[in-house]
């Protein structure tokens, strides 16, 4: 029991601080994006 009352807890918090990275991951991978985007432009 203690074992499942720990798994719970850990997976709480994972999806408790995932909200905030989430966001962060979004905004990284639309840099990245934008980036792409940008050096295809320039070698047309």
């Amino acid at each position: 029991m203690r074992k499942i009352i720990a798994c719970v807890a850990i997976a709480g918090a994972v999806l408790l601080s995932a909200c905030n990275t989430v966001e962060g991951v979004g905004r990284d991978v639309s840099s990245a994006g934008d980036t792409v985007a940008n050096a295809a432009d320039d070698n047309k």
